[in-house]
């Protein structure tokens, strides 16, 4: 919410000449388009390496590259257009986690702290204008700016920091919220605190007013009607469809629809797109909702800060450092003193209120807003003039650079755990630690839920099925409803922190890519189980340490693959002897410099069976066993009457094999007669790997 205007008010802010591109016809929004993208990437990536939070690094790429210092991008309608979509996909999604019945937990939070807060800081600015001389008209329109917060960086820190469900987290979204609620009145009465307003300007402002918050309040009403009524069924219907793509555009048109129809009617942008996500929330595809537009939002997000950094002119700053900073110093003072009074008053324990003042202490986006309408109405802030406007702007990105410290310092002052209002998590909940997921449905994949539930472990099922999440739901498994190959839905359903990842994708192809994207987020092992050719190599290469190939197992393999990696008992018929796992994955990567030239021979394999194939046909006994690392043949040693490993070799001109022995890892070549020990990336590991291991 930065229009061009709030940069053109500022002297010094755009320099006289605009940036030229020698490129035909190139688009005039392309180039600081780029440049700004660019910067933010590189500044990201820097910020990232030097554990800064990236926030900050976003302001500081806007405030080099903005009209004031290198002037590489103006702030012009592109960037706005780019930094107000920023603000809606954010509050957006910040809507979908919440949900309505969260929202009704905190109400009194809304109405009670966050409107004493607004009344407090807004006393405080009129007392602080009045003190330096300034009329009450601008310390009333000082007043409105210094109450309000920055709703996208105190959200997007509380995400950064996994506290929306603390009780500063949602104390500070409550504030937030009676803030945004507010602005619609500050946008009708700051115009009519200008010089020349006479009373029926007043009588008809005062009517406009009460007529745009009963329109807002209409507008509120109705939404909320449609969440609970509408939403749900018209997102069902459309996540049937099982395309990430039409889904992820319902939501969008949800997201900018409701924007847009609150903006008509009076209400906030931001509050609109807030309560669209709310409208999301109550729908059984909130999860899958929120993972198709976080990349949007980061990336529009990002645009944002920088637009806000843009704003920043150095040079005033450092002309005027004292009264910048002490500008910063009194806000960052008044801020915190009023929100903390505000939290009290809701019976927030005190070290809990201070740490949600530190965390609201800045000054918000939408302060530029009003000190566009305020200036053009003949107010300053403070009553400084055309130099108030200078003050502000610096010390807003001042205290916005700072707030990721500020926040920091008030979690380690907020030592309490005190309940409140709405302490459970967040809408998706959270997924319990230390069990197994399962990723995809059918028959398949509910028989091993129901299994291991009986066995007392704890499942989470993912698909982006609706039928098929409907149909785990009724058997009593929880379902996280979304693309799988979406980090924040391997997130929610916890595959972090599992025992064991189950691909059960029927397709081959997105087998592969969800294989990569739960080795992405976990170390745990993964087993898949895809459906048709499977190819070894590529679902090992994306992480897989157990593949199932349906057309060589039976229909119990999946169950007691997965049964024996979590250390539950498993009969086998193995006469006493070893039984080799031929689901999991046996790769070697063969070490240089070992004296044999056959290393490219080597390659991530299934083993073909359970014993030597050659004696399993015969009938005939083994010794040890075997496994060609070419292509998975599981034969018997040199010691064993056959000879199988060795005469496979000689046929198929396979050289390299692995024991198949239980605490063993090593590799032979019977060509060249070299005995690799545990090479590096050896699968499956030994329990020891003893230097010198004798040969086939």
């Amino acid at each position: 919410m930065i229009p061009a205007e709030a940069s053109r008010i500022m002297s010094g802010m755009a320099p006289e000449a605009e940036l030229v591109i020698a490129a035909g016809e190139m688009p005039g929004y392309l180039a600081p388009t780029a440049a700004l993208v660019v910067a933010a990437a590189v500044i990201g990536y820097l910020s990232a390496r030097a554990r800064v939070v990236p926030i900050v690094g976003f302001l500081v790429a806007g405030v080099l590259i903005g009209p004031a210092q290198l002037g590489i991008v103006e702030n012009g309608e592109a960037v706005e257009a780019a930094a107000d979509i920023g603000v809606i996909l954010l509050l957006f999604t910040i809507g979908i986690e919440f949900s309505l019945e969260r929202l009704a937990r905190v109400w009194t939070w809304i109405a009670v702290a966050g409107g004493l807060q607004l009344v407090l800081a807004t006393g405080a600015g009129l007392g602080l204008t009045l003190a330096l001389g300034g009329g009450w008209r601008d310390g009333l329109f000082t007043g409105f700016l210094l109450a309000l917060s920055s709703t996208a960086i105190v959200l997007k820190l509380l995400g950064e920091r996994r506290e929306n469900s603390a009780v500063r987290g949602r104390l500070a979204l409550a504030v937030l919220i009676a803030q945004d609620l507010a602005v619609v009145a500050m946008v009708l009465v700051v115009p009519l605190l200008g010089a020349g307003t006479g009373a029926d300007g007043e009588g008809s402002g005062g009517g406009s007013l009460l007529w745009a918050l009963l329109t807002a309040v209409a507008v509120i009403a109705v939404v909320l009607v449609l969440a609970r009524r509408v939403m749900p069924t018209v997102l069902d219907v459309v996540a049937r469809t099982c395309s990430p793509e039409v889904f992820l555009l319902a939501i969008v048109a949800v997201c900018f629809g409701t924007a847009y129809l609150t903006a008509l009617s009076g209400v906030s942008v931001s509050l609109g797109a807030f309560l669209a996500g709310l409208v999301v929330s109550e729908s059984r595809t909130s999860s899958q909702a929120f993972a198709e537009v976080l990349p949007l939002q980061i990336v529009f997000s990002a645009v944002f800060f920088v637009s806000v950094g843009m704003l920043l002119d150095v040079g005033f700053m450092l002309a005027n450092l004292p009264l910048v900073l002490g500008a910063a110093a009194v806000v960052l003072l008044v801020k915190t003193l009023t929100t903390a009074v505000a939290a009290t008053a809701v019976r927030i324990p005190v070290r809990t209120a201070v740490a949600t003042g530190l965390l609201l202490a800045q000054v918000g986006e939408f302060s530029f807003v009003l000190l566009t309408v305020g200036t053009a109405a003949g107010l300053a802030p403070l009553g400084l003039a055309d130099d108030g406007a200078q003050v502000a702007v610096a010390t807003t990105v001042l205290l916005m650079l700072v707030t990721p410290q500020l926040a920091a310092a008030g979690a380690r002052i907020d030592r309490s755990r005190a309940a409140g209002p709405g302490d459970a998590g967040g809408h998706a909940g959270s997924a319990p630690r230390g069990h197994v997921a399962i990723i995809g449905w059918g028959p398949t994949a509910l028989e091993v839920a129901a299994a291991l539930r009986g066995r007392g472990v704890d499942v989470v099922m993912t698909t982006l099925n609706p039928d098929g999440a409907a149909q785990a739901e009724s058997a009593g498994h929880r379902v996280v409803r979304g693309d799988p190959t979406k980090a924040e839905i391997l997130r929610t359903a916890g595959v972090p922190d599992v025992r064991l990842v189950v691909v059960a994708e029927d397709d081959p192809e997105q087998a592969v890519r969800v294989v990569a994207s739960a080795r992405a987020v976990t170390d745990a092992p993964i087993l898949a189980r895809p459906l048709g050719a499977v190819d070894v190599a590529e679902l090992a290469d994306a992480g897989a340490d157990h593949i199932l190939d349906r057309d060589r197992l039976s229909g119990q393999a999946l169950l007691r693959s997965v049964l024996g990696e979590l250390g539950h008992p498993v009969v086998h018929p193995s006469r006493g002897r070893a039984v080799v796992d031929t689901a999991r994955v046996v790769r070697y990567a063969w070490p240089e410099g070992s004296g044999c030239g056959h290393g490219t021979a080597s390659r991530p394999v299934l083993p073909l069976a359970p014993g030597c194939v050659g004696c399993l046909q015969e009938g005939t006994e083994w010794v040890h066993l075997r496994t060609c690392l070419s292509c998975g043949y599981v034969g018997c040693c040199d010691s064993s009457e056959r000879r199988h490993a060795r005469a496979h070799a000689a046929a198929d001109a396979h050289p390299l094999v692995a024991s198949a022995e239980p605490g063993e890892s090593w590799a032979y070549c019977f060509v060249d007669d070299v005995t690799v020990p545990a090479p590096a990336g050896a699968a499956p590991e030994a329990e020891s790997s003893p230097a010198a291991s004798p040969p086939p």
